[in-house]
């Protein structure tokens, strides 16, 4: 089951399969694409699993076991790849919150993210070769931005597994919280890219094309939600004079 919790300007999807460790499954898709139509209006968007063991296992082999054609092999990856395209592609900041451990196709939805922040206790791998198969929704690219690409061929060739330190430490990972301030910590994080121009930064961040940050710049800057601020400044500025 895919859950939905709405915070305001915040869109907090929360995959909650614990009998088969948040795993995703062919329905667990269909969810997912509703979801995303649902939420196209938010501000910024949290993807999360249920529980503290799991934030998304991979693949539910159960489930996929009935795929014995590379037709039908190749159907479901490129359904699944669409969904983390649409996850990267959404307009405002994604942000995978790690309650649990994120492995082979669950590291692959971590990194359709813009943002990862993991509890301390858990752990990512692009583990996929343990099953002799490879990355097939996205992940290896993506993985390869983050980490260049021969970490991420390390990675995901040996399919070994790191600590939310390690992963930290090499770009995978971008903020690591305690477990007990861990849900508290990514909630208030999330809220603060909701409520401010995330989204448009987002926009530019890779960009070749000066002109394009300058135009959101001064969209901004016109904006009521920029002089209301700026007042908020100038009458702190006057009390302390």
């Amino acid at each position: 089951m895919v859950e939905l919790e709405r915070d305001g300007d915040l869109a907090i999807v929360t995959i909650n399969r614990p009998q088969a460790r948040n795993a995703i499954a062919p329905a667990t898709m269909g969810e997912l694409e509703d979801v995303l139509d649902a939420v196209a209006d938010a501000r910024a968007l949290v993807l999360t699993g249920a529980g503290d063991r799991a934030f998304v296992s991979g693949g539910d082999l159960r489930a996929l076991a009935e795929l014995r054609t590379e037709e039908q092999a190749s159907e479901m990856a490129w359904r699944m790849r669409r969904i983390c395209d649409r996850l990267a592609a959404f307009p405002g900041p994604v942000i995978a919150a790690l309650n649990g451990h994120a492995l082979g196709g669950g590291a692959e939805v971590a990194v359709a993210a813009d943002i990862r922040i993991a509890a301390a206790d858990v752990t990512i791998g692009f583990n996929q070769v343990t099953l002799e198969i490879m990355p097939a929704w996205g992940g290896a690219e993506r993985l390869a931005r983050l980490v260049g690409p021969g970490r991420a061929l390390l990675l995901a060739g040996s399919g070994e597994i790191v600590d939310a330190a390690a992963a930290e430490r090499i770009g995978l990972v971008d903020r690591v919280l305690p477990r007990t301030e861990f849900a508290a910590g990514w909630r208030a994080i999330s809220h603060r890219l909701a409520h401010r121009p995330a989204g448009a930064i987002k926009r530019v961040i890779g960009g070749t094309d000066p002109a394009a940050a300058v135009a959101e710049f001064a969209r901004l800057w016109v904006a009521d939600a920029h002089w209301a601020a700026a007042d908020r400044v100038l009458e702190r500025t006057r009390r302390t004079e």
